[in-house]
């Protein structure tokens, strides 16, 4: 069995290697290729464990997450946790990896995956609003996708964010990027080309204000319940149509049940990416609307097609240290 740390995953991969793993699990999909059964929570006082097990004909994984509200205080991660891959053939343990690493990375590539197809090709202004470790991903893999010249930042919580300006530079390779710190949201808005929000706001994280969104490529992959919320109803004024994973994202984020509740929206006008994959696949034409909306809300066939894929690379570079069972 092969241990693969941090380090090792990074090294496993590069950005567009990551992100064309996006890709075939989105084909997988398609194909109805897979078993994922819903997300198993189990919950004691504050704290939740996450169990997210998948099953496709190569291959068969389960990530496991822990979130402990109090860990912040110790100086510890919020969320942590593994992703463990096993034989298809007979189930033996293969690998085991860093969970918490495997959710920024996958969740920055499903983003950057949304850049490679809904971004205008000359965009170069890239906002984020919401300056974590989710952030940091969403800007390494867009900028793998764009050139990207200038990002605009702002989070709430953060007054220094002179670390994750230095983190961009490390994970993107581009010591030249222009990093601005905005005053608010809106702000970031006004200068982007593609918006991205990772927050895990309950409130929308941007004004009410059409202008805002307007021929802009949006992505958010926070607010992730139907109490969360980050985008506000004004998008719906610019834009007819939302592409996302999963039919029950109608259900799972505020972003979608919200606006579908209160009748902005109705459901043929949320999109599933696949579809519009195996139309560009089949040739057919894909008409974009000016202004473009991703809402992201995960599913582990993401976190199992790119573990094998970090599994294999391994392998074939001699990464990871291997372990007897």
């Amino acid at each position: 069995m092969k241990i693969i740390n941090a380090t090792a995953m990074k090294q496993s991969m590069n950005d567009q290697e990551m992100i064309d793993a996006i890709e075939e699990a989105f084909h997988l999909y398609s194909l109805e290729n897979f078993t994922m059964p819903e997300r198993l929570a189990v919950k004691h006082q504050e704290d939740t464990m996450l169990y997210m097990p998948c099953l496709t004909s190569d291959s068969i994984g389960t990530k496991m997450l822990s979130l402990m509200p109090q860990n912040p205080s110790k100086g510890k991660p919020l969320i942590d946790g593994m992703m463990i891959l096993n034989n298809r053939e007979d189930g033996t343990p293969l690998a085991i990896m860093n969970g918490q690493l495997l959710t920024a990375m996958r969740t920055g590539a499903v983003g950057g995956h949304a850049v490679r197809h809904l971004a205008y090709p000359e965009s170069q202004h890239l906002g984020l609003i919401g300056c974590g470790a989710q952030g940091l991903y969403q800007i390494k893999y867009a900028c793998a996708e764009r050139s990207i010249s200038t990002v605009y930042l702002y989070d709430e919580f953060k007054e220094d964010l002179t670390g994750f300006v230095e983190s961009i530079h490390q994970e993107t390779d581009s010591p030249s990027l222009h990093c601005v710190i905005c005053n608010n949201a809106a702000e970031v808005a006004q200068n982007s080309d593609i918006l991205i929000t990772a927050t895990s706001s309950k409130e929308p994280v941007l004004p009410n204000d059409p202008a805002l969104f307007s021929n802009k490529c949006v992505v958010s992959i926070g607010s992730w319940r139907p109490d969360m919320r980050e985008i506000p109803e004004a998008i719906w004024q610019t834009t007819s149509e939302v592409y996302t994973e999963l039919p029950y994202a109608c259900e799972e984020t505020g972003d979608l049940s919200q606006p579908l509740a209160d009748g902005a929206i109705d459901l043929d006008q949320v999109h599933l990416m696949s579809d519009f994959l195996k139309d560009i696949k089949a040739g057919k034409k894909t008409d974009l609307q000016s202004t473009r909306f991703y809402k992201s809300v995960g599913m582990s066939l993401f976190d199992l097609v790119v573990a094998t894929k970090i599994y294999e690379k391994a392998k074939e570079k001699g990464l990871g240290t291997d372990v007897d069972w």
